[in-house]
């Protein structure tokens, strides 16, 4: 599409708890390169300044920048008291802020925790037209019960207030056709990552991949499953050493599983591994995103094994960025987007068989130039210019 014209006086207000690495990009290109007069109202600046991750088990703060490129203002920061967890941020001071800013439209990014329940009744309040773009990725099931009734009727209710959907993936498609949302009020702003932190391409890869064996003790010929992110149960890391556990000794003797990040589940991951000594396990501990082409680059093939709440997984993104073909298990939201033939496999969630078979299928794509060109190739549909674009497409249509 065209760059949009910015509209003076009716800029996109966009209403989040704290920066976040893979929104920030989106942000400055919707105002660098489709010209639109975004403003982003944060509640806190807690992934700035610093904060503990609970899941990972780290205090750390983001190493890429969050904030140049466009309009932004805090509720508060840290340094003023503020919410040191996307839990405790606070709205307080949203609906001034709302008055000032007197949005020609408001974009929404999700409806948990509170302070997005909140910013929904605030951003109703001002009588602007709404885009929700969040992660809304759970499948199509029968409401059967009373819960799940009322929450489909809340949902479509919500939905119902929006002028644009802005859907994230096919999953996320099928959720908001299932809430009754009219076909003309859904775009497409996929889930995405900026590969500006990484090394992506086949000179990295070659530049990279011995060396991060070496540090962490892996031979050439070996072969290597990468696991990236939180160690919780939900994610199931466990799974991957059961999986491999079936294999046959041979080739359990020349596997390598990498847990790349810190959580609850390592030391359960540990004494699983020292019960079975003959399969390779490496803990390189958690790596902020500038540090982490290494390990992907080293890997053979990216293995999320989610047993549940993984409404997208952009983990996977990051992978395929590198040309690392992925199995996710079907609870995984990117998975019919992604991890398709000739990128990956997906396997029944909870199931160390059914990930075993998948594993096994999937060793068939890896090591071949061809196969991580067909990565790259599927993933540069759900970059970040794409998702600009999309909120840029909601956005004029809102407010003309």
């Amino acid at each position: 599409m065209n760059p949009v014209a910015p509209s003076s006086g009716k800029p996109l207000v966009a209403i989040e708890t704290h920066p976040i690495q893979y929104r920030a990009p989106v942000y400055r290109a919707l105002r660098q390169k489709y010209g639109v007069p975004i403003t982003v109202i944060y509640g806190s600046d807690f992934s700035v300044a610093g904060y503990y991750d609970p899941e990972f088990r780290t205090q750390f703060a983001w190493d890429t920048d969050l904030l140049s490129g466009y309009e932004h203002l805090f509720l508060s920061t840290v340094a003023q008291g503020g919410g040191r967890t996307y839990e405790t941020v606070s709205t307080r001071g949203l609906a001034r802020a709302l008055r000032t800013l007197a949005p020609g439209a408001v974009l929404l990014p999700g409806y948990s925790p509170r302070f997005h329940q909140l910013a929904w009744l605030q951003a109703w309040l001002t009588g602007r037209p709404i885009l929700f773009r969040g992660e809304t990725a759970d499948r199509p099931q029968s409401s059967g019960t009373i819960q799940l009734q009322a929450r489909d009727r809340m949902l479509g209710l919500l939905y119902s207030k929006c002028s644009r959907l802005l859907y994230i993936g096919r999953r996320s498609r099928e959720h908001f056709v299932l809430h009754g949302c009219p076909e003309e009020k859904l775009v497409f702003s996929p889930y995405c990552v900026d590969p500006g932190p990484f090394q992506v391409d086949e000179n990295s890869r070659s530049a990279l991949r011995s060396h991060a064996r070496a540090e962490m003790g892996i031979g050439h010929d070996d072969r290597v499953l990468l696991f990236s992110g939180k160690l919780s149960e939900r994610k199931g890391p466990d799974l991957i050493i059961e999986a491999v556990r079936t294999f046959p000794a041979e080739e359990r003797s020349r596997t390598v599983i990498v847990f790349l990040g810190d959580g609850e589940m390592k030391p359960v991951l540990e004494a699983a591994a020292e019960r079975l000594p003959q399969l390779g396990v490496r803990f390189p501990g958690f790596r902020n995103q500038r540090e982490m082409s290494g390990y992907f680059h080293a890997a053979d093939l990216f293995v999320l094994p989610s047993r549940r709440n993984e409404t997208w997984g952009l983990v996977v993104n990051e992978a395929l960025q590198h040309g690392l073909p992925c199995v996710v298990s079907d609870a995984v939201g990117c998975g019919p987007d992604l991890a398709v033939q000739g990128t990956g496999e997906v396997f029944a969630s909870g199931s160390s068989e059914a990930l075993a078979e998948a594993i096994q299928k999937a060793f068939g794509l890896a090591g071949r130039e061809e196969i991580r060109d067909a990565c790259r190739r599927k993933i540069a549909s759900y970059s970040v210019d794409k998702a600009a674009e999309g909120i840029a497409r909601a956005y004029e249509a809102s407010i003309a």
